[in-house]
């Protein structure tokens, strides 16, 4: 590996911030070039090029770990009540039904699809209450200055859990199946259908916001020892 170090240039299109990275001294390789060079601070939405074969980095980001905290805290209380309520009240000739998340996966459990559910109750109920209890158990000590048990583990198995969270996809089913009831039946929607709707809001502030990068300086700030990992 090249041990030769430089300082990284940000894209031409792109106004970098002068000021010195966070942690001074930090140092990036290239993915494609192996050459080391020292981190600097970007404008958000800025790009940081390699020296030496202008390869991409990384971009530029303005997260606050306080920020991100409160975006997580907020999808565990939409989640609760996306999972306790109603998704919707379906009134067909004077009878009303309604129906929770959970119910709908025992649904299609008992209608004979029971890969379905399990797809259904992983990909819209399970895993992302996983991912959000992992990040919340990650966040809260960072923002205290202090090292949770299992740090690198548990993030890890965030980046897992992360592609599988579909809520967004079971969202525009339920939508569709809700406007053809339309016509056949009274639809009124239900609290977790709201809550479901703010939750994916609030996971889709924080994806876009948030990358590896900005775990890694909360964790270096609230004194990650590496060496004992």
């Amino acid at each position: 590996m090249n041990t030769s170090t430089d300082h990284l240039h940000p894209h031409a299109s792109a106004t970098p911030i002068a000021e010195p990275a966070e942690s001074a001294g930090r140092l990036i390789a290239c993915r494609d070039c192996d050459l080391l060079q020292q981190e600097v601070r970007l404008a958000r939405h800025a790009d940081a090029h390699c020296v030496r074969c202008g390869a991409r980095l990384y971009r530029g980001t303005r997260t606050g770990l306080t920020t991100m905290l409160s975006l997580m805290a907020g999808c565990a209380v939409l989640m609760v009540v996306a999972n306790l309520f109603p998704i919707a009240l379906i009134e067909v000739q004077g009878a009303w039904s309604q129906t929770t998340l959970a119910g709908a996966s025992l649904a299609l459990w008992q209608n004979g699809r029971p890969l379905v559910a399990i797809a259904v109750g992983a990909t819209t109920i399970a895993l992302p209450a996983l991912e959000v209890a992992l990040l919340l158990y990650l966040l809260i000590p960072l923002r205290l200055k202090r090292v949770p048990p299992g740090l690198p583990m548990a993030f890890r198995l965030v980046l897992l859990v992360h592609p599988w969270s579909m809520m967004e996809i079971f969202l525009l089913g339920v939508l569709v199946t809700l406007v053809k009831l339309g016509d056949l039946a009274t639809v009124v929607p239900g609290a977790s259908l709201w809550a479901f709707c703010g939750l994916i809001v609030l996971f889709t502030m924080a994806a876009s916001s948030f990358s590896v990068r900005d775990f890694w300086r909360w964790a270096d700030s609230a004194g990650a020892d590496w060496e004992g990992d």
